[in-house]
């Protein structure tokens, strides 16, 4: 009989006075045992260079089964947020740079892109890191594309995230590529956060949370959007839909998404089409139609946009 398939192995940095929260994302997502959803789930190993025990922040210490001897084998390395004010020690750019070369995908949560950085990793790259160090980063590290305005980049074989919790958008990404939007989708609801979040960092930036009436005309208008993909949408309906004037409209909407009306229909016109595209045969063609897009190229333009490759790309690599 044939061999079931190996599992991917994922390798997570622990390390002295880390924050537990994103090793906590880590684990929670790809440790956790899915058998529900009858495909070959993640082998997770966390090491460290030091086994332990590890302070964390919070007053507890933990110890770490492995150390970055784990990382050479890894099909994917994650490195979760470090002190920009620590040196990246020789031993872990050494290990990272060995990984990468041996072909692992490397991936970093917020600050971690500083590790990344140091070993090299990012030169010539785009790379994400939380809004209050994208100044730093750049300084530091100037061969660096530094993009302060995004949740994570995604530049093939090296990925990084903004803020601690940018890294859950990154984590649920990683599965979209290895397993595809319904995996990805699944998860997403058992954890009870959103596939896919749209806008950027700029909606945190100055303010963490917006005050938001009890009544809320621009989550309203976007819930109407979500049922009425495949219909005409304009600015004028949606803020009709809040009971606000065009004006007052975009500028709720941009202060609480981080992006326009019309961009985040297109946004979610192209993610309504990955199911459709991964598990059905129907032609692109349709498929833009079915999701609201006017002509066929119009929907190849939006969604090479966004996903930076075609529809029938996007397609063969699923279905492969």
């Amino acid at each position: 009989m044939p061999r079931p398939p190996k599992p991917h192995t994922i390798s997570v940095l622990a390390f002295d006075g880390m924050a537990p929260f994103e090793l906590g994302c880590v684990v929670e997502i790809f440790g956790l045992p899915r058998p529900e959803l009858e495909i070959p789930w993640y082998d997770l190993k966390v090491c460290a260079e030091s086994r332990g025990p590890l302070r964390v922040v919070g007053g507890f210490t933990m110890q770490a089964e492995h150390g970055l001897d784990v990382l050479k084998n890894a099909d994917t390395v994650i490195i979760p947020g470090a002190n920009v004010h620590h040196p990246t020690s020789p031993a872990l750019i050494t290990a990272l740079q060995e990984a990468h070369r041996a072909g692992a995908r490397i991936v970093s949560i917020c600050s971690g892109a500083f590790t990344l950085a140091a070993a090299g990793l990012l030169d010539g790259r785009a790379a994400a890191t939380h809004w209050k160090y994208a100044d730093l980063l750049r300084t530091r590290h100037p061969k660096v594309h530094v993009n302060p305005e995004v949740l994570y980049v995604d530049d093939g074989d090296v990925l990084t995230s903004a803020g601690s919790a940018a890294g859950l958008d990154l984590l649920i990404h990683l599965i979209r590529k290895d397993h595809g939007a319904n995996v990805a989708n699944t998860v997403a609801r058992r954890l009870v956060v959103p596939p896919h979040r749209e806008g950027g960092q700029a909606q945190f930036i100055e303010a963490a949370v917006t005050p938001v009436e009890e009544d809320d005309g621009v989550t309203r208008a976007m819930a109407w959007a979500l049922d009425h993909l495949t219909e005409q949408i304009t600015v004028g309906r949606l803020a009709g839909e809040a009971h606000m004037s065009e004006r007052s409209f975009i500028r709720h909407f941009k202060r609480q998404t981080g992006t326009s009306p019309l961009r985040w229909v297109i946004s979610q016109r192209v993610a309504a089409s990955l199911a459709m595209l991964e598990s059905t045969s129907v032609p692109v063609e349709e498929i833009g139609a079915a999701v609201g897009f006017e002509s066929p190229v119009t929907f190849r333009h939006h969604f090479t946009r966004a996903m930076h490759t075609s529809p029938s790309a996007y397609r063969r690599t699923f279905r492969t």
